[in-house]
């Protein structure tokens, strides 16, 4: 995760320039910042040394842990101090007391199992004696009548049939069923798969393409950034703030987007733990929607997203310094709006199917010649 644009230091040293006489004009334009940001960092460090911040801050960090663990050890002694009159001995009578203090404490299962001793896998363990009989005769059903499916896709169709079914359980009976693939040949005789060529949008609402951004707040704490492009226009469709970004909030920024555009034909976005999801998975196919993965090592295939994504740390994250995340959600809804409508560049809605087709054309070429010159350094 990239790291913020300006350290302590530097900052220290744009305030001491200031302090000699610098003009303060003068220094934002050098340094690249707003007049906001420079007085808030006047307001925060002024009159300190770089030494003198990092012993504050290194303070109030000690400070906060020692508090955290005084109030979990009295929460401790008070959980035991709860259960010490009853009896536990069998795992069986144990269950029932983690499920008391997780109501009563509002604590999470890891907590209370190390309280009381007991492991979470113990806990959890739940006798089962079903054999599985459907589930086995519904997995050779598919296996038959898809002959390339593995047991990640099996699974993927057995939830959408309404088994709930884990990953670990499904590969289980995949193997003991003997529905494993047979391996494809190597070396020699594999076959050279080329690369197909990329859907060519020739209108707006045609591809969208996603990615995330990272950034800090001035506090330190870390939040990301999901930008949706439209490629043919250009336009930012959506930017959804958030300290933790899942699928499911990627899934409502594009449910919020098909409310006011429709939808798209196809869905840029590279291999992310949030676009490769079920729930993503789920999403497109309920909606139609095909999702074109990138590459892996291969940012170019999303080219146009990760050109918005310099623009938008160049122009919007790296000239501010947010306090808090509704004050980032905010001006970066307004920069959104900026860039969309007054930022003085030449939207590809303007520009004609075969302008847009020869760009594309000439982009990829430039990318193909220089790989083939790395290749060959």
């Amino acid at each position: 995760m990239p790291k913020k644009k300006f350290s302590v230091e530097q900052i220290v040293g744009v305030l001491k320039q200031a302090e000699v006489g610098v003009p303060v004009a003068e220094l934002i334009r050098k340094t690249g910042i707003t007049e906001q940001t420079f007085y808030r960092w006047k307001s925060k460090y002024a009159g300190l040394e770089v030494d003198q911040v990092r012993q504050i801050k290194q303070l109030k960090e000690e400070n906060t842990k020692l508090k955290q663990l005084v109030a979990e050890l009295t929460l401790d002694k008070t959980m035991l101090q709860d259960v010490l009159p009853k009896k536990v001995v069998k795992p069986s009578r144990r269950r029932p007391l983690v499920e008391h203090l997780k109501a009563c404490y509002r604590v999470s299962e890891r907590h209370v199992c190390k309280v009381l001793e007991i492991g979470r896998t113990t806990y959890r363990y739940e006798g089962r004696q079903e054999q599985w009989v459907e589930l086995r005769l519904r997995m050779r059903e598919i296996a038959q009548t898809r002959v390339r499916y593995g047991y990640r896709k099996i699974r993927v169709l057995l939830n959408r049939e309404g088994w709930q079914v884990g990953k670990d359980l499904v590969y289980r009976l995949y193997k003991e069923e003997g529905l494993g693939l047979r391996k494809r040949p190597t070396g020699r005789r594999r076959a050279v798969v080329h690369r197909q060529e990329r859907f060519r949008p020739t209108g707006p609402n045609q591809v969208w393409a996603m990615d995330f951004v990272a950034d800090q707040l001035s506090d330190g704490r870390r939040f990301r950034s999901l930008a949706v492009v439209d490629i043919y226009t250009r336009e930012s469709l959506a930017i959804e703030c958030g300290q933790s970004l899942r699928g499911e909030d990627v899934v409502r920024v594009l449910n919020r987007v098909k409310e006011q555009r429709g939808l798209p034909q196809l869905l840029f976005c590279d291999n992310g733990s949030e676009f490769t999801g079920q729930i993503m998975d789920l999403w497109a196919y309920r909606n139609g929607v095909k999702i074109d993965f990138s590459r892996p090592g291969k940012p170019t295939d999303n080219a146009f997203c990760e050109s918005f994504n310099g623009t938008f740390r160049a122009e919007c994250l790296d000239t501010n310094w947010f306090q808090s995340l509704a004050e980032a959600k905010q001006v970066i809804e307004a920069w959104r709006e900026e860039y969309n409508v007054s930022r003085p560049h030449r939207a590809l809605a303007d520009r004609t199917p075969a302008e847009f087709a020869s760009q594309i054309a000439l982009k990829r070429d430039l990318t193909e010649t220089k790989t083939g010159q790395r290749l060959t350094q």
